[in-house]
């Protein structure tokens, strides 16, 4: 039936259009056609007549019944919180007392009637609704006995001597709602449930225990679980279902522990900061597991999330406490107060900490120190010819793209290290400013390092020299600062280890000679081309340049070979003749002896000229 959906929904539609006298009016309307539709509606020629209460078999039957009850308790809310507001812009300096303040009790009371009666209609079989759904109903009823308990002891007995007995039943309803929301949440796993906590419930229970005089280190959670009403028949028995562990959960919750912030240990002086602390604990520990089996950086940069609302919440609570510290108008020397400034420095540490590692982790495994090609994808339809497609390079816009990417979370990874200076108290400390600007000046040479990557792309080698040059001074720099230790978790953060450092700057030296030659040999390459189109006699001829490829694409044709010839020594390999050899005798060799020529008689040489045919015509091929 989503009876908090319902409710919430519908304040945060007219709300956000404008305040609760328009929320009023929108219900109004909104109850007028669900009564038309029902046929509950008096008409405007006909007296008033009492309609007959709604059963649970008609809200089986049509859950517009069960709307036109929220309805119902809703508009008498929403007229008693524009009333307030009303009294707060006129009288903002004073109480509200008189009629104005039984008048605001009575529109909640109604509200609480309704709700009740909501809650008692759901618990009848016949209404069809789920053990979820009598609970919404439930805890709806309880946030609105709470609110009316909370404007009755508000404005009444403001006497020292007033008895503290008197929120009791205030703690004591809110508890309730907020048990109920809590298992709702764990079993659901809505954040609508938290936004309702976290809206008016927390805060509520947080005012009426500070004025029943329970300690600040006693955590929200601790005080709905002593005032939960558990001799409510049935109530106990319901939440335990949806939940096993609703009354036990957060028992554990550290109170009056310690924070660690560089070699300095100081109390956790709020049980909501401790809470806090622990679940940034716990959620970290799950992150490990994300982070050691993802292998899509999205995923593991999505895995970030819980973390870091955990984070988030806990630097919310350190602030508050230090508000309503500065509130009371505590001292800065006091203990408490200089404990909740070390707290808020670890935690706000904390927080940057993980938002960097993010961003390291959607800049790819190595913190953009390499730039893999990929190739582009294969066409989905096949080739006519029947031959496989063939896999092309990247184009250079989408390299840029990539790499603009890279540059933007380089930029916010150096705003979140900025932002640690800013802290209160951090300043101070001139070891760890020390370490963040080391931390620093590595990232800032990997966002140096890929505009170099870019201005590469588009055939600029003095630019990407220029930004190379600049990255292997900072790396070096981040090489020698000193670092703090490493926190032992697989999930990136903001601290660089040694090896990362160290291995950024030899990949630093690689590129700087690389794009060195490159624009030696662009500038050697320029000269050569200047000096072919000026004909300038001292430039040398192609045939003096056959190891050189014509960088331009083009061979000057007039500057061949040099002439007319100039006389000059030609280098040639020189030429060694043993003419000796021939009439010396050397030690093993034997001297050869010419054999004598027999002459051939007159006879024999008839006889052979007899053997050869005679060649017949032309070049012996014969006619």
């Amino acid at each position: 039936m989503d009876i908090t959906k319902f409710v919430i929904g519908h304040r945060e539609s007219a709300l956000l259009l404008g305040d609760y006298n328009t929320y009023r009016e929108q219900l109004s309307r909104r109850l007028r056609t669900v009564r038309k539709k029902l046929g509950r509606a008096t008409a405007k020629s006909a007296k008033y007549a009492t309609k007959a209460p709604v059963t649970a078999e008609e809200i089986g039957r049509d859950i517009e019944f069960l709307h036109l009850l929220l309805l119902t308790s809703e508009r008498a809310w929403a007229h008693a919180m524009a009333m307030k507001a009303s009294h707060a812009e006129d009288n903002a300096d004073k109480n509200i007392t008189g009629s104005t303040r039984s008048h605001i009790i009575s529109r909640l009371h109604k509200a609480l009637q309704g709700a009740e009666q909501t809650a008692a209609l759901l618990s009848d079989a016949a209404s069809k609704a789920t053990g979820a759904d009598i609970l919404e109903a439930k805890a709806y009823a309880y946030s609105l006995a709470g609110a009316q308990d909370f404007e009755k002891q508000t404005e009444g007995i403001k006497r020292g001597d007033a008895p503290v007995e008197r929120w009791i039943s205030c703690l004591t309803n809110y508890s309730a709602a907020r048990v109920i929301y809590c298992a709702l949440l764990k079993s659901t796993k809505t954040d609508l449930f938290k936004d309702v906590l976290a809206g008016t419930t927390d805060p509520s229970i947080r005012y009426a225990a500070y004025q029943h005089r329970i300690p600040r280190t006693v955590g929200v959670s601790a005080v709905a679980q002593k005032f939960f009403p558990r001799d409510e028949p049935g109530l106990l028995e319901a939440v335990e279902k949806l939940d096993a562990t609703a009354l036990k959960e957060e028992e554990t919750a550290p109170s009056g522990s310690t924070i660690t912030w560089r070699n300095r240990t100081a109390n956790i002086v709020d049980a909501a900061i401790g809470q806090a602390l622990v679940s940034v604990d716990v959620v970290s520990s799950k992150l490990d597991e994300v982070i050691g089996t993802s292998s899509s950086p999205k995923d593991s940069a999505a895995a970030y999330d819980d973390i870091l609302i955990s984070s988030q919440d806990a630097v919310d609570s350190t602030r508050r406490a230090i508000e309503e510290l500065e509130k009371e108008g505590v001292d800065e020397g006091d203990s408490r107060m200089q404990d909740l400034r070390v707290t808020s420095l670890a935690v706000n540490y904390s927080l940057v900490s993980w938002r960097v590692g993010r961003n390291r982790v959607l800049i790819g495994p190595d913190d953009g120190l390499t730039f893999p090609l990929t190739s582009t994808q294969k066409p989905k339809r096949p080739r006519q010819d029947g031959k496989e497609p063939t896999e092309r390079e990247e184009p250079t816009g989408r390299k840029l793209a990539r790499l603009r990417e890279r540059v933007a979370l380089y930029d916010a990874i150096l705003q979140s290290i900025d932002s640690i200076k800013e802290l209160r108290g951090a300043v101070r400390d001139a070891g760890f400013l020390t370490e963040l600007d080391g931390q620093r000046t590595y990232f800032q040479a990997l966002k140096c390092l890929n505009i170099a990557h870019s201005h590469a792309f588009l055939s600029r080698p003095k630019e990407a020299l220029a930004l190379c040059n600049r990255a292997l001074s900072l790396s070096s720099q981040a090489v020698s600062a000193p670092r703090p230790s490493s926190p032992p978790s697989k999930a990136p953060r903001l601290v660089v280890s040694s090896a990362q450092a160290e291995a950024l700057n030899a990949r630093l030296e690689n590129l700087t000679s690389h794009y060195r030659g490159l624009v030696t040999l662009f500038q050697l390459s320029a000269n050569s081309d200047a000096a072919a189109k000026a004909h300038l006699t001292n430039a040398a001829p192609v045939v003096e340049r056959l190891n050189e490829y014509p960088t331009s694409g083009t061979v000057d044709l007039k500057n061949l070979v040099t002439w007319p010839p100039k006389l000059k020594p030609v280098p040639v390999k020189p030429l060694f003749l043993d003419v000796a050899w021939n009439y010396i005798e050397y030690p093993g060799h034997a001297k050869t002896i010419p054999e004598p020529k027999v002459e051939k008689t007159q006879g024999e040489e008839t006889k052979a000229d007899e053997s050869k045919p005679a060649k017949k015509g032309w070049f012996g091929f014969g006619r």
